[in-house]
Order: C-alpha cells, then sequence, then structure tokens
C-alpha cells in the first residue's frame, strides 16, 4: 500500500497547457520549480485510500464533458502571480468530491476552492510585484479546456504519476 499523501490536478488541452508551462518556466525561481503547471484541485488526499479515490474519479470522469476554463485575471501572490480561473462545471465537480471525500480532507482542501494556475511563486518581494504589474498590463482573458483529471503522488520532490482520468462524455 502506497502512503505517499495524493494530489489533484485539472488536465488541460496541449495548447493551454504549453502556454501556462511556458509561463512558469520563464517566471517561477528555477531552483524551486520541480513540477509543471497545473490547478489544483485537492492538495492532500490520503495515499492509503487510492483505490477508492481511484474508483471515485474514473467514474466521475466518465460522466464529465471536457469544459472551457476562462482565465479572467492575474492575481498578485504576495511572492509571485497566478491565472485566475472561472468554470462553473469545474467549482461543481470539485463541490462533489469535496461532499463524497469530506471526511478525509484536511484543512486546507476543507476551507474552499479558488481555481488558478500558478505561474510565479516564492520570487523576492519586489521582482513578483514587478512581474504581476507587468502581467496585468499586457492581459487579456482568454479561455483554455479542461480535459480530464490528474492523480499525483508527493514524495517530497517531483510529483509522480498516479492515474489520469480523461473526461468522455459528450458536450
Amino acid at each position: 500500500m502506497d502512503l505517499a499523501p495524493l494530489i489533484l490536478t485539472m488536465r488541460f488541452d496541449a495548447a493551454s497547457f504549453e502556454h501556462f508551462d511556458t509561463m512558469r518556466r520563464r517566471h517561477f525561481p528555477p531552483a524551486r520549480n520541480m513540477i509543471p503547471a497545473h490547478l489544483t484541485l485537492f492538495h492532500k488526499l490520503p495515499g492509503e485510500r487510492w483505490p477508492e479515490i481511484h474508483r471515485d474519479l474514473a467514474a466521475l470522469a466518465a460522466e464529465t464533458a471536457p469544459m472551457a476554463l476562462a482565465v479572467e485575471s492575474i492575481r498578485f501572490l504576495g511572492y509571485g502571480s497566478a491565472y485566475v480561473i472561472d468554470c462553473k462545471p469545474l467549482k461543481r465537480l470539485r463541490a462533489e468530491l469535496a461532499e463524497r471525500w469530506s471526511g478525509l480532507l484536511e484543512r486546507q482542501d476543507a476551507a474552499g476552492f479558488s481555481p488558478h494556475v500558478t505561474i510565479q511563486n516564492k520570487a523576492p518581494a519586489a521582482e513578483a510585484k514587478a512581474l504581476c504589474a507587468e502581467l496585468k498590463a499586457g492581459f487579456a482573458p482568454f479561455e483554455a479546456r479542461g480535459t480530464g483529471l490528474l492523480l499525483w503522488h508527493y514524495r517530497g520532490g517531483p510529483w509522480e504519476p498516479a492515474g489520469e482520468y480523461s473526461f468522455a462524455k459528450e458536450a
């Protein structure tokens, strides 16, 4: 039984992922950038519950259509910046999983959900403020696509794949 905690993220279409990941590689402090660009739905699920989590995600993904993710603005994180995402189907999906897994959630995941894709974090404050101002000045809203869910093992370094669940319902 694998006890490593699990992280659940959104899978993007190839073009959206390329954009987000390019921005992350360009702006995230290189020594701290061990993972690709992502939109986290849950930060820490119990690894020993992987079989149950896997079944839930497989069933849910089979009944979920790919979704339009409205990238609405840039949010300042204090030491970085993130794209703010709005998507009602994503929020409903996340709420359904949170209800189903309520007994498994730690405080951070039980507290709520604010979908975003971090492109810079843990940068010096002045650098973070300058980048955020630059990003906001040149920002225009755009749409990305959510095509499925990715489950990861967290072992203290780069994440390791633990499952991939494609949205299979016709739109």
